[in-house]
């Protein structure tokens, strides 16, 4: 019997403790992530529970098991988001279910024309039974926007192949624009409408009174979800068009937890509504209300720059309607929060976060606000609402805060 993908909190910690320094500890972002971007789009079947998408979501305690038997010539398709270039890949399998389970030999191809043709052979490796970033250099240099992992066979187990995460480090070569992704989404949580404004993101689903809102970042959306008094962070990756999303989530408290799945299809561009959200709401509205309802709301629109300030300027429209806001009710008086994940030093990032906050506040100043309505505070990553330990969660640490002064 196979056990639950749930590592005990004590088995992680020391898993944690005693492996050597990886990438994705030093800041590393894999390319090759669901947090990236990546999206898998051809899979075997797999054990009940043992997900493919969990090869690619930086964590070595979850992983992807084979269907009993299916041991051999497993084959996995990556969408990357952009076209790229991969200089290394690692693998983890320290936290298979049984020795023999590990994949062995193992096949990596890149393709810049299409999901199921175009393939040339980057490496083939060959893995240790349990082992966790087991590193390979990549000898050739091959531009492509899809991976092909082919899990040949493993270390002798007769029942299933294991392999717990995949990641690969290089250079993305291309920024493309996403698609408007705005419109009405058959999803896990039943009908989900998506309103985008610039770079921000509200909507609601029709379960529960759910309402969310966030910010996009190419195909990565960052929110916040609310329901009947329950809460808690989720990021969904869209595929280039816009019609459909493969996105995970958690509660509030449980973020060391193992995400749910929250998938979707576009059924029309049309932006529906619930009986608890409208469309005509919009993004100005939503923050408003968050502001009176709950003294702060989280603005996930706001990018800026790797370790730097400097606003990037999809960010600027976000910005404008934060001044409108502000001009609108001339008795609000908000403190700027900056927050970032845990890479780098303490220092660093109480100096970044407050740099960060400084700057939301000058742009704000600039567009006619009076400074004397306005404070701004870097708290670095001192306070976060996603597992620091994660891709995701780090994610979902960076961002800027408006909370009622």
């Amino acid at each position: 019997m196979k056990r639950a993908k749930a590592t005990s909190l004590f088995f992680l910690f020391a898993v944690l403790l005693f492996m050597p320094l990886s990438a994705q500890q030093k800041g590393e972002a894999s390319v090759v992530s669901f947090y990236s971007g990546a999206l898998i789009v051809k899979s075997p079947s797999n054990y009940g529970g043992w997900e493919p998408l969990w090869i690619i979501d930086e964590r070595s305690d979850t992983g992807w098991a084979c269907e009993t038997g299916e041991i051999n010539g497993n084959v996995f398709v990556i969408a990357l988001p952009e076209k790229t270039t991969l200089k290394r890949v690692e693998f983890d399998t320290a936290s298979i279910d049984g020795d023999g389970r590990g994949a062995n030999n193992v096949l990596v191809e890149i393709s810049d024309q299409s999901a199921v043709a175009g393939f040339s052979p980057l490496l083939a490796v060959k893995l240790k039974d349990r082992a966790d970033h087991q590193s390979f250099l990549v000898p050739k240099t091959l531009p492509g926007r899809w991976l092909r992992l082919t899990l040949k066979d493993n270390h002798g187990d007769p029942e299933w192949t294991e392999l717990m995460e995949f990641r690969g480090y290089g250079e993305q070569l291309t920024k493309t624009p996403i698609a408007d992704v705005s419109g009405t989404y058959d999803s896990s949580f039943s009908l989900f409408h998506i309103l985008k404004e610039d770079s921000l993101v509200t909507g609601c689903y029709e379960l529960r009174g759910g309402t969310l809102s966030g910010g996009i970042d190419g195909r990565i959306l960052k929110f916040q979800w609310r329901e009947n008094g329950d809460s808690g962070p989720a990021i969904l990756v869209f595929t280039p068009d816009g019609s459909e999303f493969y996105g995970l989530w958690w509660r509030k408290g449980e973020l060391d937890q193992t995400p749910g799945l929250w998938n979707g299809k576009r059924q029309s561009k049309q932006v529906g509504s619930c009986p608890h959200w409208k469309p005509s709401t919009g993004v100005q509205k939503q923050m408003a209300e968050d502001l009176a309802r709950f003294g702060r709301t989280r603005v996930y629109g706001i990018n800026f720059d790797t370790d730097s300030a400097v606003i990037r300027a999809e960010s600027k429209a976000v910005l404008d309607r934060i001044v409108t806001l502000l001009k609108a009710d001339g008795s609000l008086k908000i403190t700027v929060e900056g927050h970032t994940d845990n890479t780098g030093s303490l220092a660093r990032n109480k100096a970044l976060s407050q740099e960060r906050a400084d700057a939301v506040k000058a742009y704000l100043v600039k567009g006619g606000v009076d400074g004397a309505r306005l404070r701004s505070v870097g708290y670095g990553s001192e306070k976060p609402v996603g597992n620091n330990g994660t891709a995701a969660g780090r994610a979902q640490n960076r961002r800027v805060e408006l909370a009622k002064s």
